[in-house]
């Protein structure tokens, strides 16, 4: 198992593949040629998780609803263990994502890091981008005249 890669590091590639397109993340997951052979711990399952909110960040935590999410557990060969949770009801995304998080754990994650997860995170900044630039046409810019009254 390659211990290389930090908590935050798989933190980040599991949110990729989370909020990734399911049909970008299953082209380049065919286009890469990886296939592992895997073992299911949970196979691909969909269920809801209670989603919670704060007013202004700080304030009493509440119930803000329910979401359905798809989540997969699996062991490869050699017994790296990946998990994947998505929202939704895409099993396949979601086995695809535990596929992913248990490769990426091992001396293949360069490849998969090239493969996948680089053009996912290349086309969230440049998505990220249009809404910033989006936004940033509806900035209005304040100032203040200087009436002469020193």
């Amino acid at each position: 198992m390659n211990t290389t890669f930090s908590a935050e590091d798989r933190k980040g590639w599991m949110s990729l593949l989370a909020t990734a397109d399911e049909a970008r993340l299953t082209e380049l997951w065919q286009d890469c040629g990886a296939n592992p052979v895997c073992e299911f711990l949970r196979a691909p399952e969909a269920g809801g998780v209670m989603v919670r909110g704060r007013m202004g960040g700080s304030g009493a935590p509440f119930n803000l609803g329910e979401m359905t999410v798809t989540r997969c557990a699996l062991s490869l060969e050699d017994g790296t263990v990946g998990h994947g949770y998505v929202q939704g009801r895409s099993k396949a995304k979601a086995e695809i994502a535990a596929k992913v998080d248990a490769l990426m754990q091992t001396a293949a994650a360069g490849v998969l890091r090239d493969a996948v997860l680089a053009p996912l995170a290349a086309e969230r900044q440049v998505q990220k981008d249009l809404r910033a630039a989006k936004a940033a046409a509806t900035k209005v810019e304040f100032f203040t005249m200087v009436r002469g009254e020193d």
